[in-house]
């Protein structure tokens, strides 16, 4: 998908375009503090010399989870690098706040536990989910009930002790496509959670659509490099204050070092997105054309996501790529591809792949910034290593269950 990159101007007075805020939001203070780069706060205690200050402060975080006003006290309740990127966050998505976590499953951890601890433990989900996500729904290692129901499906799932209806569009592996219009309004007051992670603010903004809740693995997209690990939840400001309680009580806080990464790459996420975006559109397009793949998954949002199912062997193509990185995650500069159905979606049960549209011939790729031509040649000579390869059905050549990895 080939995003334009200027748009028709703005009248005096209009809201900034997502591209100006990636730049600057959560860097309005700088030029007042005399800098340039936001700055990096490692510390993970600060000076509190008015004790019975502090004490008023504590009481007031503890009941009611609003943010601190003023320095921070232990790096487990704030730290003021990581806030700069919950705002700027929260700017590019479209609501209140944001709260960041140490991972992507750390995020969806507190939200789980925040409705849990409103005695709301069950959970109408739509699949396919991200394999991990799937996990913790399923094994109820939280003390949470899952019912797994299509989009419209979901009205008829939702019970009295419903806290939450979890869906993800464009879906991991798959990339279907969820109407969040369609499903927002048949969640009626059921609050719904929707991770964003492949598709961004850049591509949507599901807050605009009915979401109440948008989470992303930072690690992913909003680092973009492929060296930092987060998680971030972006929502109303009374939902973030249940949610910084639970990561003050669990633990599962963002490090300062990763929250300045993750601003930095704020700043370039639009454009990453749409240099990468028109990548994998004709990538996507030269697969549709080609007779060694049987079927290919695109969304119509675009983006730089592309999975494709081979007529050959899979585990041939994965073995036989040499610029691109035979990898889990995605959102990298550089391009990534994996086999679902053996790593990322491999804890979830062989039927409930299927049902969800993973076969044991998906392929996954994360489509870098390389030049077109140059990943094209190389997939090109993988699928012919795939096309001569002779092996049993594809699943017969995976790895044992069990290999779960983030």
């Amino acid at each position: 998908m080939d995003i334009p990159s200027s748009a028709p101007p703005r009248p005096p007075g209009a809201a900034r375009s997502l591209t100006t805020e990636a730049v600057h939001a959560g860097r309005e203070d700088l030029t007042a503090l005399g800098l340039h780069a936001p700055p990096l706060d490692l510390s993970t205690t600060y000076p509190s010399p008015d004790s019975r200050g502090e004490a008023a402060r504590l009481d007031a975080f503890a009941a009611t989870g609003e943010q601190l006003a003023g320095p921070p006290v232990y790096a487990r309740l704030d730290n003021p690098t990581t806030a700069r990127f919950e705002r700027a966050l929260a700017r590019l998505e479209g609501t209140e706040s944001a709260v960041a976590f140490a991972s992507g499953m750390a995020a969806l951890t507190a939200v789980l536990l925040a409705r849990g601890a409103a005695g709301l433990r069950h959970v109408v989900a739509v699949r396919p989910l991200y394999g991990c996500s799937d996990h913790l729904l399923e094994s109820g290692l939280l003390g949470t009930e899952v019912t797994w129901a299509a989009p419209e499906e979901v009205p008829a799932a939702l019970r009295p002790d419903t806290g939450l209806v979890l869906a993800e569009t464009p879906a991991n592996p798959t990339l279907a496509e969820t109407d969040l219009d369609a499903l927002a309004e048949r969640c009626g007051d059921v609050p719904l959670l929707v991770d964003n992670t492949f598709a961004t603010p850049v591509l949507q903004r599901p807050r605009e659509h009915g979401a109440a809740m948008v989470l992303h693995s930072a690690t992913k997209y909003l680092g973009g490099h492929g060296d930092v690990l987060g998680g971030v939840v972006a929502c109303g400001e009374e939902q973030a204050r249940a949610l910084r309680q639970i990561r003050f009580a669990t633990g599962g806080v963002l490090h300062p070092l990763a929250g300045y990464l993750l601003l930095r790459g704020l700043a370039t996420l639009p454009v990453r997105m749409r240099a990468q975006s028109s990548t994998a559109a004709e990538i996507a397009r030269r697969l549709a054309a080609d007779p060694r793949v049987s079927r290919v998954h695109y969304p119509r949002l675009g983006g730089a996501m592309v999975a494709f199912e081979v007529e050959g062997d899979p585990h041939a193509v994965i073995g036989a790529v040499r610029l691109i990185t035979p990898a889990v995650s995605l959102g990298s500069v550089d391009t990534l591809i994996q086999h679902p159905g053996s790593i990322s979606h491999r804890i979830v049960a062989a039927e409930d792949r299927r049902a969800g549209g993973i076969s044991d011939r998906l392929l996954r790729m994360s489509v870098g910034l390389e030049d077109v031509e140059d990943l094209w040649r190389d997939l090109d000579g993988a699928l012919a290593a795939s096309a001569t390869a002779v092996s049993g059905p594809a699943a017969a050549s995976a790895p044992p269950a069990g290999a779960l990895v983030p």
